[in-house]
Formats: C-alpha cells, sequence, structure tokens
C-alpha cells in the first residue's frame, strides 16, 4: 500500500504532532501530508506512545473539494496562527468523522500547514481548471506555481499494481517553492535524492514511527477496493458508542491463526534494521490453550460492532498482492520452525502491586523495589485506588499518577540505570514498566491499553491496565487489575476477570488485534480482592499468631476458584510465605481496628503464564506503611527467544526454495464441512454461536480470508462475526471457525423494526483459489431495549406478542384483567380507551418503581456493575411478560435500567434539542422550558426519571451517591449527540449537558 506514497520531507515540516480531543481525553496523534498518484492525503495516525480510550487505526483523509481545516468556531481556511502556545482545530473531509485538533502553535506546525494549503489550492485550482476547460473565457490569472513534487521515478513491474500507470518525473517542474521529497522506494539509495533517505529515517526515528517507517518500504500498494474497505472501517472504529457491549469470551486457539504471540525476525535478504528482527508473523497456538468453559457465558468485545473484519489497513495492503502474500507465508511457516534459530537467555522480571488506599507518597519505596542484590532487566510495578475521588471514577485525570510515578522512579535500583517503556493509568489503576537501558533496542512493539468493568464500563473504579511488548523474540504482557470488592462478591470477582480477558485486547499497525492469552508470557497482578471464606476476624488473626498460613490458605477464594475453573484458571502462582496483606490501619502494622474490623486476607496477588518462568521470590514489604494494603513482589527469572543470525538464515533459505518448488507445482485447496447455518430465537445480546471446519487437501500451504461482496464494506453484517477471519493452514491441516451472532445496540433498532433480518452470505476467499459461500440464516425475537419511547408507549403488551407488522400500528389489544389493572394508571387521561397511550412505557415504570421501592438506600447503587446472567433474565422478562417482580439483585436492575437507555433509537433529550440543551444549560428557565417541548413520551420520561433520581439524593448517606456522579452518569445516556456529531463531543459541551441534568437534581422540576 505504502510502495506509491510519497511524503512531504524538508528541514522543518513533513509530519508533526498533535493531539485529538475526544470524550473529554486528550489523544496523541501524528499528522502527515501525502502524495499518492496525484492526490494528496492528510494521514493521522495514533502515536506509538499512545494509551487511547479507544484505539484508532489510520485515517486518510483526502485533500479535495470538501477538505477543510479551520480554526475552531471559525469557518474560513486557516492560513496563518495567532499567537498563543497551540490552537484546536477542525477537521473535516471524506471518509472520517470530524475531528477535533490541538497543535503546538511552533514553526514546524505553522510550515506543515502552508504545505497543506498549498496542497489544497493546488487541488482547487485543479478542479477549477477541469470545470472551466469547455468555457468559452479565459481562465483566471494562477497564483504561482503550486507545491508539487516531483513525481517519483518507475519502479520495476513487480512492485506496481495491475491497471495502474508508473507515475513520471515531469519536467520543468519548479523547484525552489516546492519542498523536497522523499520516496519511500527510493530510501535506500541517498545518492538519488541528496541523502534524504537519511533524513526521513531520522525524522520517522524521531517520532517514534523508526519500525513502522522500516515495515512501510517492504509493503507493496493495495488494491483500490482494500483501501475503500479500510478507510470505511477506520471511519467505523473511530465513532465508538460510550457504551461497550458486553465482552465475548477468548475462542481457543488454532494453529492457523495469524495473531503474532511470538514475533519473527524478518527474512535474512530484507534491507531492514537490526532492531526490526521481531516484527514478524508469529504462530499464535505455541504458547495458548484451549479456552475453558469460565468464558461461557460471556458477550461480546467492544471492537465487535465496530468492524467485522480483523485486519488492518497495513496488514490487508501487505496480503493483497502475490508478493505480499508470499511474505506472509515465509514468516507463517518460520514461526512453525521458531525452535531451530533461537536461544534461550534468562533475564529477570521484578513485578510489585499495592493497593495505595488513595495516599501519596511518603517515604522512600527502597525497601520494596530495591530488595535484591542485583538490580532486575525489567520493572512492572501496578498501583490501585491512586486516587478515589469521585470524579476520578469518569476516567479524569489525577496529579497522584505523577506523584507515584516520580516516587517509584527515583528509588529504582541504584546498580542500574533505566528507561520507562510506557505508563497507563484507568483512574486508580497504574502500571508503569521500566526496563534496564542496556536492554531498550530489544524493547519492541509496545501497545497500553485498560479495560473498565464499572456499571455500563464508564466508571474505571474497577477493570484492568495493561502493557505488551516483544522483549528479543519473546512476547510479554502484564496486566494491573483491581477487581470486585466485599466478601460475597465472588462471581462478580470472576466476571470482572473475564470481562478484562474478553475485552482486553491490543491494536498494532501490521497485526490484528491481540488479546492477553496471545503472548508467550503474561503476567497478571494487582489487588484481586479474593478473601477468606471465615469469617471470624479473631480466629484468623489467632491461626496468623500461629504462622498457620497453609491452614489460611484453605479458605482462600482465589484458589478455590482457580481449582474449580472459575478464574485465572490457567494461571499459575507461587507459594505465599507471608501474612496477608489487607487490612490494616493506615501509617501502622495493626490490623484493622474500625468498627467494620476487616477479616485479614491475601487480596494482592502475582500470577503468571507461559514457559520458561521460574518465581525467584514471592513476598510482601511491612515497612511500609502507606496504606492499608502493604505492598507485594515477585522476582522472575524467565527464559526469553533470542534469535541466532546464521540459524535463522538457513531455516529461512530453506522455505524459500521449498515454496518456490511447491509454487510451481500445486494450487491450494481447501475444503469445508458444513456451508449452511441457522440461528434459531436470536435475542439482544445474547450471544450464539455455532462453527465448522476447514481443512486444507491440498499440497501446499494456503492463507485464506473473509472478503466482503461486491459493494460492501465489510465481509458481514454488524451483528456477525466469524473468528478467525483468516489465517493460514499448512496440507493436512484442519481448522475450527466459530460463526457468532451477537445483537447490541446498534443493530437492535433495525432488527426490532424488521428493517434487517438474520440474514447473510459471507464469502472465505483462498488466495490463488476459489471462493466459498456460507449462507446465514435465522429469526430474530424483537426486544423493548432498542424500541422507541413513543413506539412502546402504544404497546400495552409485551412486545414479543406484537407481530413484528404491527409495531408501530398496534390495533387491538388483547390484555388479561391482571395485566389491564397493571397498566390502566399509566393511560393518558382525556383519549379513548382503544387510543390511549401510555403516559410512560410499562418497561421504565416497572424498572424504575423496582429500584424505587427495594433500592434507595442500596450501598453503591449506580455504582456497581450488574451479573450479566441476571441482566439477561430482566432483559427477556420485560420481553415477554408483565411481571409482578423483577428477578436479579438491585445492581442488575440499576444497569439494566441503563442499558435501556442507552439503546433508545433517539435519546429522552431529542436529538433535534441537543444544541438548544446546550445552549440553554445555564438558565434553569430556559431548561425548563425545552423539557416542556419535548414529544409527550421523552417528556414523561425525563420527568419521572428525575424524581426518581432526586429521591435517590435523599438516600446519599446509604447508597454513596451524589449529585455530580449521578448526573455524569445519566447525561451521556439521556443528553446524546446526533449520529453526525458523534466523537465530536468537546468536553465544554459534555459539562454543558452534565450541567442541565444537575439543574433538574438540584432545583427539582415544578411541572
Amino acid at each position: 500500500m505504502l510502495g506509491n506514497i510519497l511524503f512531504w520531507f524538508d528541514s522543518h515540516a513533513h509530519t508533526v504532532r498533535g493531539q485529538e480531543l475526544r470524550s473529554g481525553l486528550k489523544e496523541p496523534r501524528l499528522l502527515s501530508l501525502i502524495e499518492r498518484s496525484g492526490d494528496f492525503i492528510l494521514g493521522v495516525l495514533a502515536c506509538p506512545d499512545a494509551v487511547v480510550s479507544c484505539p484508532v487505526p489510520q485515517l486518510s483523509i483526502p485533500i479535495n473539494a470538501n477538505f477543510q481545516i479551520v480554526q475552531e468556531a471559525e469557518e474560513a481556511l486557516l492560513i496563518d496562527f495567532p499567537g498563543d502556545s497551540y490552537r484546536r482545530l477542525r477537521v473535516r473531509g471524506d471518509r472520517a468523522p470530524e475531528l477535533l485538533l490541538e497543535l503546538q502553535n511552533d514553526e514546524r506546525t505553522r510550515t506543515f500547514f502552508t504545505q497543506v494549503k498549498s496542497a489544497k489550492e493546488h487541488v482547487d485550482s485543479k478542479a477549477s481548471r477541469t470545470s472551466t476547460a469547455m468555457e468559452p473565457h479565459t481562465p483566471p490569472p494562477s497564483k504561482g506555481p503550486a507545491p508539487i513534487p516531483p513525481q517519483r521515478a518507475n519502479r520495476p513491474a513487480t512492485s506496481t499494481l495491475p491497471g495502474a500507470n508508473p507515475p513520471t518525473i515531469p519536467t520543468g517542474a519548479p523547484s525552489a517553492p516546492a519542498p523536497s521529497i522523499i520516496n519511500h522506494s527510493t530510501l535506500a539509495n541517498p545518492a538519488g535524492h541528496g541523502g534524504g533517505g537519511n533524513v526521513a529515517q531520522s525524522l520517522a526515528s524521531d517520532f517514534g514511527f523508526e519500525d513502522t517507517f522500516n515495515r512501510a518500504l517492504k509493503v507493496e500498494q493495495s488494491h483500490n477496493h482494500s483501501l475503500k474497505v479500510e478507510d470505511k472501517k477506520n471511519q467505523q472504529n473511530r465513532l465508538v458508542a460510550s457504551r461497550e457491549p458486553p465482552p465475548v469470551p477468548p475462542l481457543p486457539p488454532r494453529k492457523a491463526s495469524v495473531a503474532p504471540s511470538t514475533p519473527l525476525p524478518p527474512p535474512p535478504p530484507a534491507p531492514l534494521p537490526k532492531d526490526r528482527a521481531s516484527s514478524g508473523q508469529g504462530n499464535s497456538n505455541t504458547f495458548i490453550t484451549p479456552a475453558k468453559p469460565e468464558f461461557e457465558r460471556l458477550e461480546r468485545s467492544p471492537s465487535w460492532n465496530n468492524s467485522p473484519t480483523s485486519t488492518n489497513t497495513m496488514r490487508q495492503a501487505m496480503i493483497s498482492s502475490q508478493a505480499g502474500q508470499r511474505e506472509y507465508l515465509i514468516k507463517h511457516c518460520l514461526s512453525k520452525k521458531e525452535k531451530e534459530y533461537v536461544d534461550i537467555k534468562n533475564y529477570k522480571f521484578f513485578t510489585g502491586t499495592w493497593n495505595v488506599n488513595g495516599q501519596s507518597p511518603d517515604s522512600s519505596l527502597e525497601s520494596w523495589l530495591c530488595c535484591d542484590t542485583e538490580p532486575p532487566d525489567v520493572y512492572a510495578l501496578g498501583f490501585q485506588e491512586l486516587d478515589l475521588s469521585t470524579e476520578a471514577f469518569f476516567y479524569l485525570d489525577s496529579s497522584k499518577e505523577h506523584l507515584w510515578a516520580d516516587a517509584v522512579e527515583r528509588n529504582l535500583h541504584p546498580d542500574a540505570k533505566y528507561e520507562r517503556v510506557r505508563i497507563v493509568r484507568l483512574v486508580g489503576m497504574m502500571l508503569v514498566v521500566f526496563v534496564n537501558k542496556k536492554h531498550k533496542n530489544q524493547i519492541k512493539e509496545v501497545a497500553a491499553e485498560h479495560v473498565g468493568t464499572g456499571i455500563m464500563g464508564k466508571m474505571g473504579n474497577k477493570g484492568g491496565v495493561a502493557v505488551r511488548f516483544v522483549f528479543h523474540n519473546t512476547s510479554f504482557c502484564f496486566v494491573n487489575s483491581h477487581l470486585a470488592a466485599h466478601v460475597e462478591d465472588i462471581e462478580r470477582r470472576n466476571q470482572d476477570y473475564k470481562d478484562i480477558c474478553a475485552r482486553m485486547t491490543f491494536h498494532l499497525l501490521d497485526y490484528p488485534p491481540l488479546s492477553i492469552v496471545k503472548h508467550d508470557v503474561v503476567i497478571w497482578l494487582g489487588d484481586l480482592n479474593y478473601r477468606l471464606t471465615l469469617n471470624d476476624a479473631a480466629e484468623v488473626k489467632q491461626l496468623i499468631n500461629r504462622n498457620e498460613l497453609k491452614k489460611l490458605q484453605k479458605h482462600d477464594q482465589l484458589n478455590f476458584q482457580r481449582q474449580n475453573n472459575h478464574a485465572f484458571t490457567d494461571f499459575m502462582e507461587g507459594e505465599i510465605n507471608f501474612i496477608p496483606t489487607y487490612k490494616y490501619d493506615a501509617k501502622t502494622d495493626q490490623w484493622d481496628s474500625s468498627g467494620k474490623c476487616r477479616v485479614p486476607a491475601w487480596c494482592d496477588r502475582i500470577l503468571w503464564r507461559g514457559k520458561g518462568v521460574e518465581q525467584l521470590q514471592y513476598r510482601s514489604h511491612m515497612k511500609l506503611k502507606t496504606s492499608d494494603h502493604k505492598p507485594v513482589s515477585a522476582l522472575f527469572s524467565i527464559g526469553v527467544k533470542v534469535v541466532n543470525a546464521p540459524r535463522h538464515k538457513k531455516v529461512f533459505e530453506e522455505i524459500v526454495r521449498k515454496m518456490d518448488r511447491m509454487e510451481n507445482d500445486f494450487l491450494p485447496s481447501l475444503s469445508l464441512s458444513l456451508t449452511d447455518f441457522k440461528f434459531e430465537s436470536v435475542k439482544f445480546r445474547r450471544l450464539q454461536r455455532e462453527r465448522f471446519v476447514i481443512t486444507n487437501d491440498g499440497q501446499v500451504p494456503c492463507h485464506f480470508a473473509f472478503i466482503p461482496k461486491l459493494n460492501d464494506t465489510q465481509y458481514c453484517k454488524n451483528w456477525l462475526r466469524a473468528e478467525p477471519s483468516d489465517g493460514f493452514l499448512e496440507p493436512s491441516e484442519n481448522l475450527e471457525i466459530y460463526l457468532e451472532v451477537y445483537v447490541s445496540k446498534d443493530s437492535v433498532t433495525l432488527l426490532n423494526s424488521g428493517g434487517d433480518s438474520i440474514d447473510d452470505i459471507l464469502v472465505l476467499h483462498l488466495d490463488r483459489g476459489k471462493d466459498f459461500f456460507i449462507t446465514i440464516s435465522g429469526n430474530y425475537l424483537p426486544s423493548c431495549f432498542g424500541t422507541s419511547l413513543d413506539s412502546l408507549c402504544r404497546m400495552k403488551k409485551p412486545i414479543r406478542e406484537i407481530p413484528v407488522s404491527q409495531l408501530i400500528d398496534l390495533g387491538e389489544d388483547t390484555f388479561t384483567e391482571k395485566e389491564q389493572t397493571k397498566v390502566n394508571f399509566l393511560l393518558v387521561e382525556g383519549a379513548g380507551n382503544e387510543d390511549k397511550p401510555l403516559k410512560i412505557p410499562k418497561e421504565v415504570w416497572i424498572l424504575v418503581n423496582r429500584l424505587f421501592t427495594q433500592s434507595c438506600q442500596q450501598e453503591d447503587l449506580f455504582q456497581t456493575p450488574g451479573l450479566q446472567e441476571e441482566l439477561q433474565n430482566i432483559i427477556d422478562c420485560l420481553d415477554t411478560s408483565i411481571p409482578d417482580a423483577i428477578p436479579g439483585c438491585n445492581h442488575s436492575v440499576a444497569e439494566a435500567l441503563l442499558i435501556f437507555l442507552e439503546a433508545l433509537p433517539e435519546p429522552v433529550v431529542c436529538y433535534e434539542l441537543y444544541q438548544r440543551c446546550l445552549e440553554g444549560s445555564h438558565d434553569s428557565r430556559l431548561c425548563k422550558q425545552l423539557v416542556s417541548q419535548l414529544p409527550r413520551a421523552h417528556r414523561n420520561v425525563f420527568r419521572y426519571l428525575m424524581a426518581f433520581l432526586r429521591e435517590l439524593l435523599k438516600h446519599s448517606h446509604s447508597n454513596n451517591l451524589t449529585a455530580s456522579l449521578i448526573a455524569n452518569l445519566f447525561a451521556s445516556l439521556l443528553i446524546r449527540p446526533p449520529p453526525n456529531m458523534v466523537g465530536r463531543q468537546t468536553p465544554q459541551e459534555r459539562q454543558r449537558g452534565i450541567d442541565f441534568i444537575l439543574g433538574f437534581l438540584m432545583g427539582g422540576d415544578e411541572e
């Protein structure tokens, strides 16, 4: 794909750093000006060191008549920058959502945007000349030669797409005003471009893109269709709704999967730098064990609806050409023979975890971090409860991050110098990784992610953060988590663990998303919150005093969950020879003396999975008394795979020779065990899965992939997914492919209304072979979730009793006497009995009434997530009946209400009133006037919810709710930006929505 890309490189600016403002967060971006076949493109890429709330692949925004880059609140093309230190800019264009960017106001940025402006003027001038070519009048005089870079020289036929015209070098092109150009295809020849290759590579290195830059040298240009598909995919990946659907379990490993659990060095002949030596494709089954039943009840991951295709732009480009397919296949074969060219060398990894209870560092950390004589090669340190403020629950910044990160850096082992690899934080959870500087060049492919498991995925008070990287040729993943509290909430802790496993995915430029288990070594640490099943604190303390720790550990919840395959099944833990690390009176070594008198427990743990891992130490550090927890550490000796270059070269050459022989004699062949699938009774948020087996019955390795049908941009509808969606098979090898159907809030409305149905056709493409067609059919059961408020107000029966064709025109009602009594008081006064709509949907009343009558004093209401099985039972109950009682605990009912509000196709505050809502949020009179103008059903639901929430605040001493917390949570559900503005909401706009809700919570609504 990048073979025909030209970057504007001069001594001042070709690429600039900036930040995208998205959902209240600032996320690093890299902007590049690109020329492709005479067209200009603004490339926007997530920086390698970015920790993003939702990973963003590269965007390619065409600079054409629709392209604009404007200063915020202005409508003219940006030309000059005023004197402020930074500027906020909006970028508008085709195939991408509107972006809000913040850039430093410096010379480099100004130079870069002068080039963008010149490209825009050239495009406009070219369009003007085209439109006036047939006119009799003379075109207006040109403002001067546009800064068009000289075109690249012709390349060999093997590197040019079929049907593409080779670029030519224009003669007589003005050189003075035009920035100098570096061509990717000629970077290896500095003489031909005045040494520009070194400049380009140096600049790429400055921005942390050296590996990506070098990979681009080998990637061929993708077919136009592939680019179009991926551009659409990139756009969808940015239009991520605030609510993440429940996660899907990681699937069992498959030999043909292409996920790089074991990164590979590149083929020896390739002219790549040494530190690219472990970025190839790996064998995902090497260290992956089959998924256990603990994952079976989980649902879909947040990326599921964003993009059914699992390939990204660079990877798609790589395998779209014959040369790319061959290179990918060589890497796959190399992964199979890895043992023939790697040596194992042991390195020391120090891992630690500490729940700091919202405190700031008040003493030296040397007794924790420097407790071994020899310095470790790598540090991985996790913190929990870094910040306990209510505002922090909503992913806001925290000054505590810098305090603790600096304290750690000051107290690392004095006998070595360390460099920070990555730091990632989610509210109170923070993970920081350091490497001994002598190894820093062996750390590659670094990525970080986080998953919040708080209610609705909006609160990050519980969840996990993770950092992954490749060290030499071994992939590592470190996870720091804080799971659900309270002795009795074992199942919720298990659910948190499963959610993190299923939803934590790392996005690298040329690989499919990587899950936690697709790494050679995983170390999981944190406040896992598993307690002892003994309830008598005095008895536990006596056993501790008598050092009968083995007897106590028989009552440890985590040990029991692992033994019964409920959580952490594939993980190992060292022998615990230290006393429980929770709970102490802060600043002392005394057990909890508060009124609650917590039973001591080993909440803080470190576990691992993978081969070649030996735990040398597992200990607590009693000298540190800052918190009510004690820090814990584990020292590991881990065997790391180091590539032996001569042996690797020999294996590579053998594979190439064998492949040459086979390609001349054989074509790939594939057989499928089944091609027709039917999914019965598909429901909202209920995962269904079928599987079939594909077998390579040919004589050569083959690559397969699901591809979009003609005129489609994705290979399937957004309620369907195939896993894996592409891969490799050796001769006689077979592979299970899972077809998964999951209806989320993004697809439920169309299915409810009959605008979509459970039917699709998948195209399974075999490279150098034929296509296979797989048919999907089934029936969908409508849900009140995802149905409009107005329609629900006209349904006096459960939605499953109403044919889809009559969901709008409901016709005659047939009630039992009991059901009629329940809804009579909800009918609008003054209407005829047949035409009377309900004042509010019965489903809203049933959920709120349950919470109002039984949950006002529930501790941490709307802060603790519900249980997935209970949530599904609640949804089924509302879809099929008008129940006397709602099943499930208070937390599950609370989350069901939030899911209902989020799934509404039109939010309670209608899209058309969104801007007026924000503009009037400062004036209570305007706010009440706006509510009075809402459609009847929306108006009644809004007032009903506000009355209920005000009642909850009267019991804040019991339920721990505050007006600020409620407003933050409900504003994002009741006041949503219109679809064409998704992803563009600024922090100021979000705050105005919160202020709008706060006004009704604090001031009331007299009507």
